[in-house]
């Protein structure tokens, strides 16, 4: 319980350090140089791309989300169905738009068609040489992912990050679902 404990107040203080790390590292050019990158993601048309709709300073794969549609991929966004749940995956219909969910993060609304993605793109604050993520605390990516891993034994994920939020290691917990590769400004760092 100690360890536990001790490991909590160390990813709340890691938490907050890459957030300011993340801060001082987020550019306007960033979206452009990642979109330049999708073909190294290695999959073909389409695949269905669980994708995501940036937070303030976070990686916004905007950009490179309109190339994998333009490529062919079909995009799908993430909706919070409830706190202690994995995410729910939709396809946006002709004409609609995300709107604000209880975070405040824009996501799909639940009628709207359900997917299940094949390559799910991960927001996070940090990752590590072996793929270990730091996430925001809630544990959705990791329930997803382990949900999806159920369902489709093949999914990729792929976290999506300025390279500067590379760190040496980050202390993990049997929860913590480690990454198959990360997308930067920089290209594709695989690690299984």
């Amino acid at each position: 319980m100690l360890h536990q404990m001790q490991m909590a107040d160390s990813k709340t203080e890691l938490r907050k350090a890459a957030r300011e790390r993340r801060r001082a590292l987020a550019s306007a050019g960033f979206p452009a140089a990642l979109a330049a990158h999708a073909d190294a993601l290695g999959t073909k048309p389409g695949t269905i791309v669980g994708g995501y709709h940036a937070l303030p300073d976070e990686a916004d794969p905007a950009l490179l989300l309109d190339a994998l549609a333009l490529r062919g991929y079909h995009i799908a966004f993430p909706r919070v169905a409830a706190k202690d749940r994995p995410l729910e995956y939709h396809r946006i219909p002709d004409g609609e738009v995300l709107a604000k969910g209880a975070y405040g993060i824009h996501e799909p609304l639940d009628h709207w068609p359900r997917a299940v993605p094949d390559l799910l793109l991960v927001p996070l604050l940090a990752f590590d040489a072996s793929g270990h993520r730091l996430g925001y605390g809630g544990g959705f990516y990791d329930r997803t992912l382990q949900a999806l891993k159920a369902e489709k034994p093949m999914i990729r994920a792929v976290g999506i990050a300025y390279a500067g939020q590379q760190v040496d290691f980050l202390p993990r917990g049997r929860h913590d679902y480690p990454l198959d590769a990360v997308l930067t400004e920089q290209g594709l760092k695989v690690f299984r």
